[in-house]
């Protein structure tokens, strides 16, 4: 498998009010990923379902959205599958959070481009009240495993940006910045989980001793801390049409520039760099002219494809 297959399914305008967002990944041998990836294609064909699953030979992630019907229908089609030791966890948002269902065929579930062994080498799991007390500690190196754009709209107190575009570039930074602390205990965290998988099992690989990990990632974490406990600042970035989701696992506040991705806060709206769809403060001066000419016509075909749908 050298190349990623997508595939779409179409999706329907969903009928009741709020979408049921579930968030999901499992690493698990995987013999015939091609026919799986049909398979599921053939499922969510029937179903009233948008989002993005990935297939590979190393398993499946993904976050998919729809009624509760669809969900426990994908939910349960994977079970079936002996997908049972997911890493699983829902969400709401007030509206569609993906335009469309793509189900992509890949080498990998999350792109390291290292080879590594999450199956059989990974670090400590620490849930939220063992997480709390393990990153107070002063000998503790703790480590944002996700990208720029998504440090900038919230973190761990504390935590270290490796300043990262892509999770592919991760193995450089550990090289360039860690080599130094393999005796100490280094503490990661990402989303869901599935990138701290990976990013554990490289440091072990590596001939790093205390490795740790956040089970669950920060929506587990946002789910089960009270707020008053939290030693969370800030809002958690989601892939979807959502933005950012805060405690609870409610949505946030930041608003996605859909030109560069970049979370911004209400304030930042209202600055003089952010035209909707075209530029915002971090990416005003990256774009010509025309290219923001470009956004502005692609503004233009998203709003007259709304209105016919109204």
């Amino acid at each position: 498998m050298n190349a990623t297959v997508e595939q779409l399914a179409p999706v329907e305008q969903q009928a009741t009010s709020g979408w049921v967002v579930a968030a999901l990944y499992q690493f698990k041998e995987v013999q015939d990923s091609a026919d799986l990836q049909q398979r599921l294609l053939d499922l969510v064909n029937s179903i009233n379902l948008c989002g993005t699953l990935i297939v590979a030979d190393e398993g499946i992630n993904g976050t998919v959205a729809g009624d509760r019907a669809a969900i426990d229908a994908v939910h349960q089609f994977l079970l079936n599958e002996g997908f049972n030791a997911m890493e699983y966890k829902e969400s709401t948002s007030s509206e569609k959070p993906f335009r469309k269902m793509k189900i992509k065929l890949k080498k990998e579930i999350v792109t390291l481009g290292v080879e590594v062994k999450p199956r059989d080498l990974v670090g400590h799991y620490l849930d939220p009240k063992e997480w709390n007390e393990l990153i107070a500690r002063d000998d503790v190196i703790l480590i944002d495993t996700r990208n720029d754009y998504e440090y900038k709209a919230g973190t761990f107190k504390g935590a270290i940006d490796p300043q990262t575009e892509t999770f592919r570039e991760f193995p450089e930074y550990v090289k360039k910045n860690l080599e130094q602390h393999k005796d100490k205990k280094i503490a990661m965290f990402c989303t869901g989980g599935i990138r701290c998988e990976k990013s554990t099992s490289l440091l072990l690989q590596e001939g790093f001793e205390e490795v740790y990990h956040l089970k669950g990632g920060i929506l587990k974490y946002l789910e089960e801390t009270p707020a008053e406990e939290s030693m969370w600042e800030g809002e958690c970035f989601v892939f979807d049409g959502r933005t950012a989701v805060t405690h609870g696992v409610e949505e946030g506040q930041n608003i996605k520039c859909h030109a560069c991705g970049w979370p911004l806060l209400p304030t930042e709206v209202e600055e003089p760099s952010y035209e909707h769809g075209v530029s915002c403060k971090y990416c005003v001066d990256k774009t010509t002219d025309k290219q923001k000419d470009g956004f502005r016509m692609r503004q233009s075909q998203i709003a007259a494809a709304k209105r016919k749908r109204l």
